[in-house]
């Protein structure tokens, strides 16, 4: 922001940086606006952008507001990014643009094959690890880190309402990036300073990720167990690797009467259907925490044979 920053906003960013094995870190009020931001700020007229299909709405919102010609490759798809790359000229500037976890699908983005076939392209890496973050890699420090790669990529941008329990947004990447994203980063220069109770929030969130990884580990214990659940049911995962776990039914009157009958019986979901996802992938989103409890776990599984049945 062109104001407002306070103590609590850059001891923020700091900790971030360091936890991320980054230089630097700018926060906003929005995760949404820090995507945005991390696309918007960088790519220009004569670019190009090269974005997996299934990319968040956020960041869907940055490319929009460039000049640059935009590619999009099937999602996770490596044969179709080296495919597109292979028609470009070296000495075009170039922004590939990926989620670490994708959100809807849960899918885990296959960076070292990204790495790979970015390389000798110089392409500029932006990814969107806002579901990524406190979930993966060691204690949580996200995709990039769970493939030991964090010092490979760019730009890392995601959100504190997910794994921090807060409100509000980043951006992480080497001090001159950041830099430069302060003063041409419409989304922060033109908005209002994160709350500072909600910078502290996260703050003490993100010291919670180090200081007791049993959080980590009881998520992902949950996860495990909720996946089974689902597998007994021979509900469709779309092969989710993470805790991000959708329950595809396919048209959105099955989805629609799934998450009717889960809401019925005390379960909170949320409905997807197209065009938010493909056709006949109409679906209902779920996500595992680590505060589940057994007795929360038994009656989410009570609940998804019941509507199991009932379709």
């Amino acid at each position: 922001m062109s104001n407002g920053s306070r103590v609590y906003h850059t001891r923020l960013e700091e900790k971030l940086a360091q936890f991320l094995g980054k230089e630097a870190c700018m926060v906003s009020v929005a995760g949404y606006l820090s995507c945005m931001s991390a696309i918007q700020a960088f790519a220009q007229k004569g670019d190009l952008v090269l974005a997996d299909k299934n990319l968040h709405s956020s960041i869907w919102a940055g490319i929009g507001l460039t000049q640059a010609r935009v590619e999009r490759f099937a999602h996770n798809n490596m044969k179709d990014l080296r495919e597109l790359l292979s028609f470009e000229e070296l000495a075009t500037p170039k922004l590939v643009a990926f989620e670490g976890v994708y959100s809807m699908e849960g899918h885990v983005a296959p960076i070292p094959e990204i790495l790979e076939i970015t390389e000798e392209q110089n392409c500029f890496l932006v990814m969107d690890d806002a579901h990524g973050f406190g979930v993966l890699g060691n204690e949580g420090r996200g995709t990039a880190n769970h493939f030991g790669v964090g010092d490979q990529i760019d730009l890392i941008a995601g959100s504190f309402s997910k794994a921090l329990s807060s409100t509000g947004g980043f951006v992480a990447g080497s001090r001159e990036v950041i830099e430069y994203l302060r003063s041409h980063g419409k989304q922060t220069i033109f908005s209002a300073a994160l709350a500072p109770a909600q910078a502290y929030a996260a703050e003490a969130a993100l010291d919670l990720l180090v200081a007791e990884p049993e959080h980590l580990r009881r998520l992902w214990e949950n996860t495990r167990r909720y996946k089974q659940m689902l597998t007994e049911l021979k509900l469709d995962t779309w092969g989710s690797q993470t805790p991000a776990v959708p329950i595809v039914l396919g048209t959105k009157e099955r989805a629609y009467r799934f998450w009717q009958h889960l809401m019925d019986h005390g379960v909170f979901t949320v409905m997807s259907i197209a065009p938010a996802v493909p056709p006949g992938k109409d679906l209902v989103r779920t996500a595992i925490s680590a505060c589940h409890t057994e007795e929360d776990l038994s009656k989410i599984a009570d609940a998804m044979a019941f509507a199991a049945r009932r379709l």
